[in-house]
């Protein structure tokens, strides 16, 4: 008989020895649209003929949508004598799975936190009873349940930038928490926050300071945080695969140019054993249950191969290498602008699939 897999044991299993074998069940445009890194398509029509190719020296992970046509697959793989899970929920459940790692930086702590299915990272910075949050989901329990744990009061929200790929939870957590949100006024936000201006400095309790720095490119009033000068919470800017993409305000080649200067010139005089925490993570990166993602500025600069270019040739490769746009890219960026005519809970379908804000850099 098989057994049903919860999405948080899932995620916690993967990048380490105990890592299944994950067979993904739907149709192959569902699978190529979303899945989950190193899941193998075996469609469900197909299943049958291909039962042989499965591996019968591993747990198998049977995954669908919502967990209907998996569980039939999973009855299927356990008759011919494997041993199966059925991804209970499916990926709607994968959806909303977040797990968190721990930094120790000076005085500070950081807590990466990851929402696996978007490759999306958010981050609180604390010490003493207070913390910062940088970039919240729309699951804003998350935070404040993490916060509690460390003894943190919210009193402050950051963000990086205007989304265009997932929805923030900025806004929702500030008027919950009572925190205070502070926001680049270089993007389109409506009113409701505090304007965050270059070099502006926040202290936490003991003396660990949180720095703003405009690094525009990604968009207009991209924003990276410096966290007591160890680590920079790089959001879209730069990644530990590539680099923020400049395309989606209709006007690339301009922010292209805006881009290069921010990552060779704002972020020049960091030194290279600098942390960089990024805002997402891309499919090839392998996420570890106690590793947070995340690379030195100095090993970046060595590993990317775009940070070597000079600015015409960097402006031209990041302008014809953008993909294809975030699906409902349009509406998200006007929720997170504060123009939703809808609550922002009922548009989270627009929202569901990959990262797809980043130029691979390597």
């Amino acid at each position: 008989m098989y057994r049903d897999l919860d999405a948080a044991e899932l995620a916690a299993r993967l990048g380490t020895a105990d890592e299944p074998y994950l067979v993904d069940v739907r149709e192959p445009d569902e699978f190529r649209a979303w899945s989950i890194p190193g899941a193998v398509n075996v469609p469900l029509g197909q299943l049958t003929q291909r039962i042989g190719e499965l591996p019968g020296d591993r747990e198998l992970v049977s995954i669908c949508a919502s967990g209907n046509r998996s569980a039939a697959a999973a009855e299927a793989m356990t008759r011919a004598g494997l041993r199966v899970a059925n991804l209970a929920g499916g990926m709607s459940a994968w959806a909303v799975v977040y797990d968190a790692v721990a930094l120790e930086l000076g005085e500070a702590q950081v807590v990466q936190v990851r929402r696996r299915a978007k490759g999306c990272l958010s981050y609180l910075a604390g010490a003493g009873d207070e913390a910062f949050v940088i970039d919240p989901s729309m699951d804003t329990d998350v935070y404040v349940r993490i916060a509690a744990a460390h003894g943190w009061r919210i009193s402050r929200v950051f963000e990086t930038h205007l989304h265009a790929d997932h929805l923030s939870g900025a806004r929702a957590l500030a008027e919950a928490t009572g925190a205070s949100l502070h926001r680049n006024p270089a993007d389109p936000f409506e009113l409701g926050f505090l304007p965050l201006g270059d070099g502006d400095s926040f202290e936490l309790p003991g003396g660990p300071v949180v720095q703003a720095a405009h690094t525009p490119g990604h968009t207009r009033g991209s924003t990276v945080y410096l966290v007591d000068g160890r680590a920079v919470l790089s959001g879209d800017t730069l990644f530990v695969d590539g680099v923020g993409r400049p395309d989606l305000a209709e006007r690339a080649a301009e922010f292209a140019h805006a881009l290069y200067g921010s990552l060779h010139r704002r972020l020049a005089g960091l030194a290279c054993e600098t942390l960089v925490l990024p805002g997402h993570y891309g499919e090839g990166v392998v996420v570890q249950p106690d590793r947070a993602v995340a690379a030195t500025l100095g090993g970046l600069r060595r590993s990317l191969e775009a940070l070597s270019y000079d600015e015409d040739r960097f402006v031209a490769w990041a302008t014809a290498s953008c993909a294809a746009r975030p699906p409902n890219y349009a509406q998200i960026v006007a929720a997170n602008m504060g123009r939703a005519e809808v609550p922002l809970d009922s548009l989270r379908q627009l929202e569901l699939g990959p990262n797809r804000c980043a130029v691979s850099g390597r």
